[in-house]
């Protein structure tokens, strides 16, 4: 029974991060406010839930957001390639965290970036005004939602810690 518990806690703590990270798409607010955000919501997942639920929302919100209309039409040929830079984002920061943080960050943002920039570059053809989004801005958000994740992920652990601990009623 304990492991039907602890399912339902991670698809629960899952589904909420999900929701997080749809209403920062839902703003639609510009990249350099939404990129962050995401990439912190990705990385925050990785740390708090594990490599595997932050894919799960990494492959999520650019369908959901190319479904609502959050992501441009001329975005859809990307979009098999966002949820490619996000798994390099997530797998690589989580097992490279194990060794060091910044380090991380950086690798699994540069990774992120040129999943995306060769794409754009070799494989897909997008706007011009696409393909520039879709390349260097992609490193500094990747960069700036891993630093933010770095400070929030403890406040967020220790917040469902202690959601965890009233639940089982202690």
């Amino acid at each position: 029974m304990k492991t039907a518990n602890v399912s339902v806690s991670m698809l629960t703590k899952t589904a909420l991060f999900l929701g997080i990270t749809l209403a920062f798409q839902m703003l639609a607010l510009p990249q350099y406010l939404t990129g962050p955000a995401i990439n912190a919501m990705l990385l925050i997942s990785t740390i708090i839930l594990g490599y595997k639920s932050a894919m799960v929302i990494g492959a999520l919100t650019p369908v959901i957001a190319f479904v609502r209309g959050i992501l441009a039409p001329p975005l859809g040929p990307a979009i098999p390639f966002i949820v490619l830079g996000n798994w390099l984002y997530v797998i690589l920061f989580n097992y490279l965290s194990k060794i060091n943080n910044i380090l991380a960050i950086a690798v699994a943002s540069i990774a992120k970036f040129a999943a995306l920039a060769i794409a754009v570059r070799l494989v897909i053809e997008v706007p011009p005004q696409v393909a520039q989004m879709l390349q260097f801005p992609q490193l500094i958000t990747a960069l700036v939602g891993g630093f933010i994740a770095l400070i929030l992920s403890p406040y967020l652990r220790k917040a469902l810690d202690k959601i965890d601990t009233k639940a089982r009623g202690q």
